[in-house]
C-alpha cells in the first residue's frame, strides 16, 4: 500500500512539473508574439497559443488580480512558479509522509 501512496505522489509531483513547463513555455510564447516573431495568423500558432492561454489564465488570472499594476510587465507567472517550487512541492512532500507513517 504505501508503494501506490509513493507512485501517486511521484506521479503529482511530476504533473506539477509539467505544469510548470508550461508556463515557462507560455511565457516564452507569449514574447515571441509580442516581438513579432510569431504571426497570430498562423493555425497552428493560433491553436498553440490557445491552449497555452486556456492552461495558464484560469490560475494566473487570481494572481494578477492580487499583484499591483507593473505597466507591461506581467509577474504573475513568476510568482506561481516560485509559489509552486516554494510552497507547492514541499507541502505535497509532507502530506506523503503524513500519509506514509499513518500506513505504516
Amino acid at each position: 500500500m504505501i508503494h501506490v501512496v509513493f507512485k501517486l505522489f511521484e506521479l503529482l509531483a511530476e504533473l506539477i512539473q509539467l505544469y510548470t513547463y508550461v508556463v515557462l513555455v507560455s511565457c516564452l510564447f507569449s514574447f515571441l508574439l509580442a516581438f513579432g516573431i510569431l504571426d497570430q495568423r498562423n493555425p497552428i500558432v493560433w491553436k498553440i497559443g490557445n491552449f497555452l492561454y486556456r492552461m495558464t489564465e484560469p490560475v494566473l488570472r487570481p494572481i494578477r488580480s492580487v499583484l499591483p499594476n507593473f505597466g507591461n510587465m506581467d509577474f504573475s507567472p513568476l510568482v506561481l512558479i516560485l509559489l509552486i517550487q516554494y510552497l507547492g512541492m514541499p507541502i505535497l512532500g509532507l502530506i506523503e509522509n503524513m500519509i506514509i507513517t499513518t500506513l505504516r
